[in-house]
């Protein structure tokens, strides 16, 4: 997106022209968006006010909730407003803007996950130096290379793309400004930004990926080799629910991403947008909270207080 380009204004063209679809996907989008932000909302305060909670793996939790809640905020509620008003417009700025931070959180959230095997796999393989190795120090700086790493991930595409031309179509065949359908109107030559781009989601996912495996072969490794099946049964419990999260963060993302040319139909990937902006960062929350006993607990308690508070 260059200085030059004589599109000062995009247009969303969205997930469907249908009136009648479209309500039933605002309405929707709405209760999704809304249960999202709100679940994600009770999982940051919970880990902040119980005091159970205060351990590294709560401290990755509430940052990937903070995470879940930019994320899908990036993308939806414009949507929301463009099917609610009929306005499809979205200026250069704005579309700069989305593209950035989408790939921003996006990014950091995968690099986060990794973090978040990591402690698993201190807790389960080393857990007498767990309090050790696991320390604030080092949760607050893996979370800072989270945010570094997925900015740098970002960086060298964001400039390639600062210098495309858009001159001949400002459709965007997309509901968010994302790098495919924008590189498929443009009129400059993409072959370079789409392999930097390429290029880039696949050290990702790969260095992530292999981080992941890693930890979770030493878990699996260190679980199977406990003499009570009560052990092995609760130490898979606590893994499972991140190993849900990354199974659909890394499957969503291998649908949308890692494609080496963007002259393809991009419906199917709209589909898995929707999915990947609105419906994980629903599940997310449910996930870690109906399979973990300590989150419920906190919940209890902390409803209790509140009602005790409003009856005094």
């Amino acid at each position: 997106m260059g200085n030059h380009t004589k599109v000062t204004v995009f247009i969303l063209a969205g997930l469907t022209d249908d009136p009648q679809v479209q309500i039933i996907l605002f309405i929707f989008l709405l209760l999704t968006y809304l249960l999202s932000i709100s679940g994600n909302l009770i999982i940051i305060i919970l880990t902040l006010v119980d005091a159970h909670l205060k351990t590294p793996m709560y401290f990755f939790l509430r940052n990937f909730s903070f995470l879940e809640i930019s994320y899908t905020t990036t993308c939806i509620p414009k949507l929301l407003v463009s099917m609610a008003t009929g306005d499809k417009t979205i200026s250069y700025e704005c579309c700069a803007t989305q593209v950035f931070f989408a790939f921003l959180f996006g990014a950091s959230e995968f690099y986060l996950l990794a973090a978040m095997s990591y402690d698993r796999y201190v807790a389960i393989c080393k857990p007498l130096h767990y309090t050790t190795i696991m320390n604030s120090k080092l949760c607050l700086l893996l979370m800072l290379s989270c945010w570094l790493a997925g900015f740098f991930t970002i960086f060298v595409p964001l400039l390639l793309g600062l210098n495309l031309d858009f001159c001949d179509s400002n459709v965007v065949d997309h509901f968010y400004c994302d790098t495919t359908p924008l590189m498929q109107i443009s009129c400059s030559d993409t072959h370079t930004i789409e392999t930097v781009g390429f290029i880039s989601a696949l050290t990702t996912l790969l260095v992530t990926l292999i981080m992941v495996i890693v930890s979770y072969t030493c878990i699996v490794v260190t679980i199977l080799s406990f003499s009570s099946s009560t052990q092995r049964k609760k130490a898979f419990s606590t893994c499972s629910s991140h190993m849900i999260v990354i199974s659909l963060s890394y499957g969503s993302c291998i649908f949308m991403y890692v494609k080496p040319s963007v002259k393809q139909r991009i419906s199917f990937t709209k589909g898995i947008a929707v999915l990947n902006t609105s419906v994980a960062p629903l599940l997310n929350p449910f996930i870690y909270t109906l399979r973990n006993q300590q989150v419920k607990k906190a919940f209890m308690n902390t409803m209790q207080r509140i009602v005790s508070y409003l009856n005094k």
